[in-house]
């Protein structure tokens, strides 16, 4: 399968700057290295703990960022560098979803209008732009009249499927989805999540979907990238990742997703993540996770592990993956079903729990 989006050893670094004459005081290593490969049609999915870098990442792909080193390539061909009409066509293929659809929406303007603005850019759907606007609406589970709304008329679930069918509109290729249904209930993410499957299915989208939220995840991804502090520390297929961890980071992630069985939950193992997630503006050297990292040696603190590719097809930066050592007989995170329909997804991970029994 031709990959549609390549985003290759991506640097994205923020000067911190203070005092009166606004003197560069730090660098905040926001993205450091990022590799990843999204074949078209396919979902990939972003987690990681707040800080990590996930939204950076999303934003740089579409162009909300300028990168300082690297290539995100759409088709094969670079777009990092695209200007004028070309980065107008870049915009068009690539579009992002944001994590808060009511400050995305200009709240002057009715649906219809935010909509139709699009399409104006674009040069789309000439004559029947009204029409269009309409059709998408009806296409995100909406109704079609609701095109004369101002969005302050609507519910929070309702106006992420606004912002859905407003990125829809230029029909891109690829949609960049920034916690889409964080700040929506459960009963609602649902809903808009199985509405994305659909439109997946339809329109052959990709997807890169950012999330901390791994029921989410799970649900929508065929693969999964973990996050920690500007690097991708483990890429797997979604089944994979979930039934058999490769990085400890990943396995203290899966070790807080709530199991609803009281009998499993009660009895299996906590890992619980000790100390605060360091400082980006001073990382460690290294592994940047060797500070939290029970399996931590010498070599963690002196040699940055590589992304290096398994046996079993998934690739983990680690020196001490788990593969190394027995497993477990029975992974807590293989009982975690993978739905093929999501009703009611379970709340989102911790990653601080305590230790089975301690409550």
């Amino acid at each position: 399968m031709t990959s549609t989006l390549e985003v290759l050893d991506l640097v994205k670094e923020f000067p911190v700057r203070s005092g009166l004459f606004r003197r560069r005081t730090g660098t905040v290593h926001a993205l450091s290295g990022i590799s990843l490969e999204v074949p078209e049609g396919t979902t990939l999915g972003i987690v990681g703990e707040s800080g990590c870098g996930k939204s950076t990442l999303g934003r740089s792909i579409v162009g909300l960022h300028d990168i300082d080193s690297g290539s995100i390539r759409l088709g094969g061909q670079p777009i990092e560098s695209a200007t004028g009409q070309e980065l107008r066509s870049v915009r068009r293929r690539v579009q992002m979803v944001f994590q808060d659809p009511f400050a995305s929406l200009n709240p002057r303007l009715t649906i219809g209008s935010a909509i139709i603005e699009a399409l104006e850019i674009h040069g789309l759907a000439a004559g029947r732009r009204r029409e269009r606007a309409q059709e998408l609406m009806e296409m995100v589970g909406l109704r079609p009249d609701f095109v004369q709304r101002y969005p302050h008329e609507f519910s929070g679930g309702q106006r992420q499927r606004i912002g859905i069918a407003r990125a829809l509109a230029v029909e891109p290729e690829v949609l960049v989805l920034d916690e889409p249904v964080s700040a929506l209930d459960v009963s609602v993410q649902a809903g808009v999540l199985n509405t994305l499957k659909e439109l997946q299915g339809v329109l052959g989208l990709t997807y890169v979907f950012i999330a901390h939220d791994l029921s989410v995840v799970r649900y929508l991804s065929d693969v999964v990238a973990v996050m920690y502090l500007g690097r991708v520390v483990e890429s797997a297929p979604t089944d994979e990742l979930f039934s058999a961890p490769e990085h400890p980071y990943t396995k203290a992630l899966l070790s807080a997703v709530p199991i609803p069985d009281p009998r499993i939950e009660r009895g299996r193992e906590r890992i619980t993540l000790t100390g605060d997630v360091p400082s980006p503006l001073s990382p460690p050297s290294g592994c940047r996770f060797r500070t939290r990292c029970w399996k931590a040696t010498e070599q963690c603190a002196t040699e940055v592990p590589l992304l290096r590719t398994m046996s079993d097809g998934s690739r983990v930066a680690c020196h001490h993956p788990e593969s190394e050592e027995p497993t477990e007989s029975v992974s807590a995170a293989s009982l975690l079903k993978r739905p093929t329909e999501i009703a009611d997804p379970t709340g989102p991970a911790q990653t601080q729990r305590t230790e089975a029994g301690s409550r």
